[in-house]
Parts: structure tokens; C-alpha cells; sequence
């Protein structure tokens, strides 16, 4: 079962850009499709992006709210799941966190966590306004 560690959640200003880290180890990345979730306080978590493994082309799908602001993707060598993310608000302060979901493919099922079952150790970002 693959490993997951994270990195990359700091403080930040509004408007300004963030980059997190979810590095795998135990299994190629590009054999797991993956994705991020994120839970603000006194919230529930919730889906903010997904790529597709490598054998269903590495679809990219993101919740309304980040759509056009954050970018999800994967650097094969690294074994690692990137999230861009730009134009930050206050809104997108909140625990993130990177998950694998094995062989499910399409929104229905990626953007729903109950179909990850390894899960990074979270990473907190703050935006400041």
C-alpha cells in the first residue's frame, strides 16, 4: 500500500500563489489516480481536484470554487501530485490533503472521498486577506 507525505502548506496572501507537495512512495503515481480534498474549519472535507491514472488518461476534473485558479497534476519521476494554486482568498484556507484512489476513473467517482483509501497526513494553508 502506497505512502503519502506532504509539504508545501504555508501562510499566504490573498491573490498570491501556493504549491503543495504529495510525495508517494510504495507505487508509481501514475498507476493511482489521486486527488486533493480540503476541510476549513467547522466544515466537512471537501473535493477540490482529481487526476485520472495513466490508463484513463490522466483526466483532470476540480470542484466549481477552484476551477481556473488551481491545477492539478503529476510529476512521474518524482513520484509526486502537485496542486498549483493561484488567485488565493480567504476562502481557500482549510487542511489539505492528497489521496490515492486506485483504478476509479470519471468525476462521479473521483470527486467523492469515500473512494480513497490512502491518505497524505494533511498540510494546513492559511490566506490572508
Amino acid at each position: 500500500q502506497p505512502q503519502l507525505v506532504q509539504s508545501g502548506g504555508r501562510l499566504a496572501q490573498a491573490g498570491g500563489d501556493l504549491r503543495l507537495y504529495c510525495v508517494a512512495s510504495g507505487r508509481p503515481v501514475s498507476d493511482m489516480s489521486m486527488g486533493w480534498f480540503r476541510q476549513a474549519p467547522g466544515k466537512e472535507r471537501e473535493f477540490v481536484a482529481a487526476i485520472a491514472w495513466s490508463g484513463s488518461n490522466s483526466r483532470t476534473y476540480y470542484a466549481d470554487s477552484v476551477l481556473g485558479r488551481f491545477t492539478i497534476s503529476r510529476d512521474d519521476d518524482g513520484n509526486t501530485l502537485h496542486l498549483q494554486m493561484t488567485s488565493l482568498s480567504p476562502e481557500d484556507t482549510a487542511i489539505y490533503y492528497c489521496a490515492t484512489a486506485n483504478h476509479y476513473a470519471g468525476r462521479y467517482y473521483l470527486s467523492n472521498e469515500r473512494q480513497y483509501d490512502v491518505w497524505g497526513q494533511g498540510t494546513q494553508v492559511t490566506v490572508s486577506s
